[in-house]
């Protein structure tokens, strides 16, 4: 079971790069309990959402808060034991086990990642478990394909026991199966009581799993609202510049794209 109920709330966060605008008025709220997708083409400021939520980039204007305290007046511990983080890009160098990149989740506490004991092994075995790590514990991580080794990084962020998990594109370079497996955890995630704000581009499965869809659109939100409302035709020409189709196949909504506009 994750921490406590948590909000993360961005109001009016804009800033800019060499006169180039990357947010532009964003305001945003996230909440244990739901999952929310953020949407858009390359460029339209999703990763940049993530990381100043988090106070990870500087921003001109407005503010992000935690459960009503400004990010930046926490520490990294502190922000990191209310908030998981999986960046976009997560290299693995080192020739290290599982199951001691799983134990990073526990570094905000300052536990001794070699002597994991009580509630942090626990979390950790649970992570490994719920991630279905278990007969790759002592494997290498440089020896991973690339659906494992995603998995070993939800693990990691499911082991910080952090109400909320904000996510950079966690199923990029994923195929199907093992998209659909890395948002199935997230799923389980939410339904056990955290909030999760993942980036990604893949429309249906985002509309298979999300509660909200927000919809960027050049550093602005254009659209922020449950999938029935918003994953539409009209949506997916304006944000990705396509035609598409969408219809409902086995319970779920599926978009297929058509054509380029």
């Amino acid at each position: 079971m994750v921490a406590t109920v948590t909000r993360l709330s961005l109001h009016n966060i804009g800033f800019s790069i060499e006169d180039k605008v990357i947010l532009d008025d964003i305001n945003l709220e996230l909440n244990s309990g739901e999952l929310v997708v953020l949407l858009g083409a390359n460029g339209a400021g999703k990763s940049s959402v993530l990381r100043s939520s988090l106070g990870l980039t500087s921003v001109l204007s407005g503010e992000s808060l935690i459960d009503g305290q400004q990010v930046t007046k926490l520490s990294p511990a502190e922000r990191a034991k209310r908030v998981a983080y999986l960046p976009q890009k997560r290299p693995m160098a080192w020739p290290i086990k599982v199951f001691d990149v799983v134990s990073l989740g526990r570094y905000a506490y300052g536990v001794n990642l070699g002597r994991l004991k009580g509630d942090d092994l626990e979390l950790v075995e649970s992570a490994i478990a719920s991630c279905g790590l278990e007969q790759l514990r002592n494997r290498r991580v440089d020896t991973l394909s690339g659906g494992e080794a995603a998995r070993v990084h939800v693990a990691r962020a499911f082991a910080a026991n952090a109400a909320l998990l904000l996510a950079d594109e966690p199923t990029a370079a994923l195929d199907p199966k093992h998209q659909l497996d890395v948002m199935q955890l997230i799923r389980r995630y939410v339904d056990a009581g955290g909030g999760a704000l993942v980036v990604g581009h893949e429309a249906s499965l985002a509309a298979r799993f999300a509660d909200r869809l927000v919809w960027m659109r050049d550093g602005k939100v254009v659209a922020d609202g449950t999938v029935e409302k918003t994953m539409t035709e009209a949506m997916m020409a304006e944000i990705y510049g396509v035609s598409a189709q969408i219809d409902e196949i086995a319970g779920h909504i599926n978009v297929s794209i058509v054509d380029s506009l």
